[in-house]
């Protein structure tokens, strides 16, 4: 009998003592394993073990392999582009490969083709339009799912996110225009990792192959989707503050608005003390997520409890400035985003004890 060298595999432990191996992928696709599939063990007097999947011992095939999940959506001139999109990002983030947008009765909708065509470049990463005809668009998502691991894509939109609320912060000092475009070009790549985190996570779940994504359990998978979600919110305000300034700045090229200086050095200096404390914590936090480190995470919780009295006290010097409304309402906004910050920080710090506290407590039997 011919014998294939798999290589080695590091046997782990989960929280409730069971110990568990991960199965080489290439042997598993090769016969045909999926999500639910049955494999028999043998021991043996040399202390070896054999696994047969539960069919090859029972004579038949375990299964068909899938082809791609292909779907259509089909569409009229009086249906809503947008509606369009968010069907086309629904079919996304559940794993499809291939999407068709097929026009009925042949006729060509300018508007919906180049809403499609920009929602594809812009918002959903690895995919393409491999084919274009007058009444269909075909579009092919082309990532494999272990060619961006989901903590990379999260590493990723935490820097895009809090490079954003620094560019934004910056553009109120110098009032720099391109800042601000820097600030909504980040915010929309934030997006698109986003709806691929999604798409990562919904596939681990669905073709129980969560460890292939550096999971030890599927409900693991829950708490990265919170930190995805709250990096996104961090990028959404970015935003917000950079569309503030955007119209702050064009108020004074207007002549609607005069002011001596635009930013008064004080609370400014202190505004860029609080963020910076706050990014520094939400950095933390990722970190004892990735690392999985319960001391870490409890530790960073109470920073961030003590972070508690420098917020107020930034309130008190905001308040006792007599500052211009359209300023305070920016410098108001731009702390909110930390105090934000920081809550997201706790959240995920919070993940990290939940998905660690087995591992650092004794289980009684």
């Amino acid at each position: 009998m011919m014998e294939e060298d798999l290589g080695y595999r590091r046997v782990q432990r989960t929280g409730r003592g069971s110990y568990v191996i991960s199965l080489p992928k290439t042997w598993a696709e090769r016969i045909g394993l999926r999500k639910g599939s049955e494999i028999a063990f043998t021991a043996r007097d040399d202390s070896s073990m054999v696994l047969v999947p539960r069919g090859i011992m029972e004579g038949r095939e375990e299964i068909v392999r899938k082809g791609p999940k292909e779907y259509t959506v089909r569409l009229g001139r009086k249906d809503d582009p947008r509606s369009v999109c968010r069907k086309i990002i629904s079919l996304y983030v559940v794993s499809s490969d291939i999407i068709h947008v097929r026009f009925k009765d042949n006729e060509f909708f300018p508007d919906h083709k180049k809403a499609v065509s920009n929602l594809v470049k812009n918002a959903l990463l690895g995919s393409e339009i491999i084919d274009e005809t007058a009444n269909e668009i075909t579009i092919k998502i082309l990532i494999d799912h272990h060619q961006f691991p989901v903590e990379n894509a999260i590493r990723r939109m935490a820097i895009l996110a809090l490079s954003a609320i620094n560019d934004a912060v910056s553009a109120l000092k110098i009032m720099d225009e391109n800042l601000v475009r820097d600030v909504i070009d980040a915010r929309n790549n934030v997006n698109r990792l986003n709806l691929y985190v999604i798409r990562q996570l919904k596939f681990g779940l669905e073709e129980g192959r969560f460890e292939e994504l550096g999971f030890k359990t599927p409900k693991e998978s829950l708490g990265y989707r919170i930190v995805a979600n709250d990096i996104k919110s961090i990028a959404d305000s970015a935003m917000n503050i950079a569309r503030k300034v955007a119209a702050f700045r064009k108020m004074i090229e207007d002549q609607m608005l005069f002011v001596k200086e635009p930013v008064d050095e004080e609370a400014y200096s202190q505004i860029l003390e609080f963020n910076s404390l706050a990014h520094q914590l939400f950095e933390d936090s990722l970190g004892a997520l990735f690392k999985r480190d319960y001391d870490h995470a409890d530790r960073t919780i109470s920073e961030i409890e003590a972070s508690v009295v420098k917020e107020g006290d930034l309130i008190t010097v905001i308040s006792s400035k007599k500052l211009d409304p359209n300023v305070s309402s920016i410098l108001s906004l731009i702390l909110d985003n930390s105090r934000r910050t920081i809550e997201y920080s706790r959240n995920i710090a919070e993940v990290t004890l939940n998905r660690t506290i087995e591992e650092v407590s004794e289980q009684d039997l």
